[in-house]
C-alpha cells in the first residue's frame, strides 16, 4: 500500500482541506511554499503516463477541484501552481 493510498485510508493522519467521493486533497507535511496542498485522486493512478483515457472525468475533476481549493485558501489572486 503506498502512502497516499494509507492517507486516503485513513491509516496515516493529513490535515485534509477538502474531500469528495473522487479526491482528497490534504496539507504537505513537508512543504515547498507558505501553502503547499497535495490534491490526489482516490482511484490509483501510479503515474500520469499511466493514465488511461477513461481517466479523462477524473483528472478534470481534480483539477477543477484544485483550483476551488486555492481559491478557498486565498490563492488565487497571487497564482498558484499545480
Amino acid at each position: 500500500m503506498t502512502l497516499f493510498e494509507k492517507i486516503i485510508a485513513r491509516e496515516i493522519p493529513a490535515d485534509i482541506v477538502y474531500e469528495d467521493d473522487r479526491i482528497l486533497a490534504f496539507k504537505d507535511i513537508n512543504p515547498q511554499a507558505p501553502v503547499h496542498v497535495l490534491v490526489i485522486p482516490k482511484q490509483s493512478i501510479p503515474r500520469i503516463a499511466e493514465a488511461a483515457d477513461h481517466d479523462q472525468d477524473l483528472l478534470g475533476h481534480l483539477l477543477l477541484k484544485a483550483r476551488d481549493v486555492a481559491g478557498e485558501l486565498d490563492l488565487k489572486e497571487n497564482g498558484f501552481r499545480l
